[in-house]
């Protein structure tokens, strides 16, 4: 009967201490990692959250911090001005993740096709989203200006204006205005994420239906847009968290959520609660309401993502 030989223990123990070195090593590497994260994601979370169980009112201190426990979420529910703000975020998040969905879709599909200078128009689709946040809103401004902004003078120009118009100070145009510098910034962004959605996609495919007489709009619905899909998704997904939490380019462009708060999405009315009225407690507690939409958010788009693989 043959028997299999087995390692020396003394082997077999040597490559376990190895193991459990180099387990050792990586953990002591991730170490300050894991410390800086605790110490600048977990320990505000955790604060904010046992925050937004008290009464925090700094502008009244002699109140005291009286604990609440649900008491600020049920304010906020029955406030209008938190169900205005809410209403204002779904306003901006639906039209500018619908109008960057659609025009991230065509860029992305055009240059997916072949042609001269293709390298060099997805640099020149990179540039907007290289700008920062704050850059892009202060750009924003100079175009939008009244008096010297180019916006005005093209209209003015082109006959569609028979004087220039103070964008930011109408109740109606300021969000429109808003949504339409945020498009040009992110568009690429959706645009990019597309893209590297339709490289996969065999070219074969589009030539069999070429073959049969498809025309482009059919290859679009039957091919690209079905293969398409979980990359569409994923993208909407963190398009509409990030349009969701939208604050910078608001605050650049209005400074306080005007004219006449119609600006005034739930981030700025948490920042307002907390940091304008030192209402600490109910600022902390619209924050996480806002967090809690953004998880059913996710919780959402991961079952159809469950369900488009399934």
């Amino acid at each position: 009967m043959t028997q299999t030989a087995t390692p020396p223990r003394s082997s077999t123990q040597a490559s376990r201490r190895g193991e459990l070195s180099e387990r050792a090593l990586g953990l002591l590497l991730l170490a300050p990692m894991t410390l800086i994260l605790l110490l600048v994601v977990a320990y505000p979370l955790v604060s904010s959250l046992i925050l937004s169980l008290y009464r925090v009112n700094l502008a009244n201190p002699e109140q005291g911090e009286p604990f609440l426990g649900l008491g600020n979420y049920i304010y906020a529910f029955h406030q209008p001005s938190f169900w205005y703000a809410l209403q204002r975020t779904f306003y901006f998040t639906i039209i500018s993740v619908a109008i960057e969905l659609v025009l991230g879709l065509l860029f992305a599909v055009l240059l997916n096709e072949a042609f001269r200078g293709r390298t060099l128009a997805r640099l020149a689709m990179i540039a907007p989203w290289a700008l920062l946040t704050v850059s892009n809103g202060v750009l924003w401004a100079w175009i939008l200006n009244p008096t010297y902004g180019v916006a005005n003078m093209l209209l003015v120009k082109a006959g569609l204006l028979s004087a220039p118009k103070a964008w930011l100070s109408d109740t109606f145009w300021t969000m429109n205005v808003i949504i339409l510098a945020d498009v040009w910034k992110t568009v690429p962004n959706m645009t990019l994420l597309l893209l590297a959605g339709l490289q996969p996609i065999p070219a074969d495919l589009y030539e069999a239906a070429g073959v049969d007489g498809a025309t482009r709009w059919q290859k679009l619905t039957s091919i690209t847009l079905p293969l398409l899909r979980p990359v569409i998704l994923v993208a909407v997904a963190l398009r509409t968290i990030g349009a969701f939490r939208v604050f910078d380019i608001i605050y650049v462009l209005t400074g306080n959520g005007g004219p006449a708060d119609s600006t005034k999405v739930i981030s700025f009315y948490a920042y307002d609660q907390a940091f304008r009225y030192l209402f600490f407690g109910y600022g902390s507690a619209v924050s996480w309401l806002i967090t809690a939409f953004m998880l059913l958010l996710i919780i959402i788009y991961m079952r159809l993502l469950r369900t488009d693989e399934e």
